[in-house]
């Protein structure tokens, strides 16, 4: 029960995430908005491992937040000096 409630909430915030993501006036606010769905699909992951017992989905998720972690800066210093 706890569990459709905590994936509902997710997944509505991915959905207006993605409205972000698409609509954002600037460049900043939609690398802001990737850098918030990583986050929550993060977390989706890791309800995910709860869920299934499958604790190898754990690893996967510090996996993908280390590498869009590293993204996210790539992204931000391209955002800050163009090149």
């Amino acid at each position: 029960m706890i569990v459709s409630i905590f994936l509902l909430v997710i997944g509505a915030a991915i959905v207006l995430c993605l409205i972000r993501l698409i609509k954002g006036p600037t460049a900043t606010d939609r690398a802001v908005a990737l850098d918030t769905v990583t986050t929550v699909t993060t977390a989706l992951l890791v309800i995910l491992a709860l869920v299934f017992k499958r604790y190898i989905y754990l690893d996967v998720a510090l996996v993908y937040a280390v590498l869009m972690f590293i993204g996210s800066v790539a992204i931000a210093r391209f955002l800050e000096k163009g090149i």
